[in-house]
């Protein structure tokens, strides 16, 4: 697990302009909250995965009272776990086996709905990632 903090500074659109101040390069947006979040979540994996598979110096976070904010800007906690962000994006599949009531199995076979679709993106939102 890393922790690291992002500056979110805000935007006029509503948007927040991200920077991890530990991490040279290391800038992203968002068009609101929860967006910003997001991406400030994908680009701290991101810059880790790189660092680690090109062997680079990863620096120490420093302390939310070593980093230097403006009245307007905010400092997020961003919290990763890189084997879980690994698995995320190598994506392998697995077959798994389950029961439903046989009435949503009708309906959803009438629909054209694809199980595997509808579980992993109900999995995705239950579990928040």
């Amino acid at each position: 697990m890393y922790l690291y903090y992002a500056i979110f500074t805000p935007e006029t659109d509503g948007g927040y302009s991200i920077e991890f101040p530990d991490l040279e390069g290391a800038f992203s947006c968002g068009n609101d909250m929860h967006d910003s979040l997001y991406m400030a979540k994908d680009l701290l994996e991101g810059w880790l995965i790189v660092a680690e598979d090109e062997g680079d110096n990863i620096p120490q976070p420093s302390s939310p009272s070593e980093i230097s904010i403006q009245p307007n800007e905010l400092l997020i906690p961003i919290e990763v776990n890189l084997s879980l962000a690994r698995q995320k994006h190598e994506n392998t599949l697995i077959k798994k086996t389950l029961t439903i009531p046989e009435y949503l199995n009708v309906l959803a076979m009438d629909n054209g709905i694809n199980f595997s679709q509808t579980l992993t993106e109900a999995l995705r939102e239950k579990l928040g990632v």
